[in-house]
């Protein structure tokens, strides 16, 4: 009898060993779960905070891209109801942008405000923009942001600063004739249409053209050239032809009130100069014309002002300087009113056979240089093609 007790307590003691051991596997096992919970805890705290992050950093950058869309409601700003909306809407001021950086004289004529609601408003316009002083760094932020279109020479492209021209501002190309003008119009209102991969933005085009030089078959040849449907090119390019100065300035200031529904992306006028040079004539009128042209050159650079996202490029023609015994004697027209007013300004000559020189004369962060380029059938190319 105490044999069998000596092996039941030992089996007990077996039994109560075997327990323990168990008791601690099972301990480690709930040890190892709670650290994995614990791991899986942290990482879904470290992934709620980068979401968190990812999601701040998203909302900057939608506020950042509502800033610079600028599609605010006018109907917000004080003293701006159903009726001063309508009126504002009705001559293309739309936007809170458009109105704060127009003069109170603008407003006041083409609106038809008294002068103490137009300053009202324009005044709370600039206040809900905050247009004032601003580092350098958020103008840059900004500058970053803007687009490029194409000309399809990679060469005049970089002469350009790298990608083409640069949207929120005027472009202007000036020369002799046959040296590329209205090619590279033409070439600017195909590659307009193309995405940002291809060297657009996606946009429309709108062509003011004061000489009679626009030809949609051209439109097509380059079109087919870049293996595009030139059926939706040509629909994509609205066109209008200014038969006097008047006409082209009003239809320079009828073009707010299509560029946001239309989507218009570069607004082209070929050329600037050319009626107000024919309308213009002697030197008893040179004071008029200038005052005029200036007036139509800062119309076009408001544009530029209101919608980041759009390229304004203009034509020029050139004159002969008698007095210039060395050197080159043409010079652009307009004089220092058209130089002042462009931002970045090109001029074009002739080359040999097909092939075109263009020179960087003025830009605010580009070095003078030179470019070759070349027309042919298919559009603007480099040299080597």
């Amino acid at each position: 009898m105490p044999t069998k007790n000596k092996k039941t307590s030992k089996a007990k003691a077996t039994a109560k060993t075997t327990t323990a051991t168990k008791s601690e596997d099972n301990k480690d096992v709930e040890d190892d779960e709670l650290f994995k919970e614990l791991l899986e805890d942290k990482d879904e705290d470290e992934n709620d905070k980068s979401e968190e992050d990812s999601a701040q950093k998203d909302s900057l950058n939608e506020d950042l891209d509502a800033r610079l869309s600028i599609k605010y409601n006018i109907r917000d700003l004080p003293g701006v109801g159903a009726t001063i909306a309508k009126k504002l809407c009705d001559v293309g001021y739309s936007t809170v942008n458009s109105i704060a950086i127009t003069p109170s004289r603008i407003l006041i004529e083409e609106a038809g405000l008294g002068d103490k609601t137009a300053e009202k408003i324009i005044h709370a316009a600039r206040e809900a923009l905050n247009i004032g002083f601003k580092t350098a760094d958020s103008v840059w932020e900004r500058r970053k942001s803007l687009a490029r279109i194409s000309t399809n020479s990679t060469d005049l492209d970089n002469l350009l600063g790298g990608g083409g021209i640069e949207t929120g501002s005027l472009t202007e190309f000036f020369g002799e004739y046959r040296t590329g003008k209205t090619q590279i119009m033409h070439q600017l209102c195909v590659n307009v249409q193309l995405s940002k991969k291809e060297g657009g933005i996606s946009g429309k085009a709108l062509y003011i053209d004061t000489e009679g030089t626009f030809r949609p078959e051209r439109l097509i040849q380059m079109a087919e050239f870049k293996g595009l449907d030139y059926r939706e090119v040509l629909k994509n390019v609205i066109y209008a032809r200014a038969y006097s100065s008047d006409h082209q300035i009003m239809l320079v200031k009828d073009c707010m009130k299509i560029i946001v529904e239309k989507n218009i992306k570069l607004i082209v006028v070929d050329s600037l100069i050319s009626h107000f040079r024919a309308e213009f004539i002697g030197r008893g009128t040179l004071a008029n014309r200038q005052q005029l042209l200036n007036l139509h050159l800062h119309d076009l650079l408001r544009l530029s002002e209101m919608y980041p996202e759009l390229a304004v490029v203009v034509t020029n023609q050139v004159q002969s300087k008698p007095d210039t015994f060395f050197g080159d004697p043409t010079r652009a027209t307009g004089g220092n009113v058209i130089a002042h007013g462009a931002t970045v300004r090109i001029y074009l000559r002739k080359g040999k056979g097909e092939q075109r020189v263009a020179k960087m004369i003025d830009a605010p962060n580009l070095p003078e240089g030179e470019c070759i380029f070349a027309l042919t059938e298919g559009g603007i190319v480099d040299v080597d093609h």
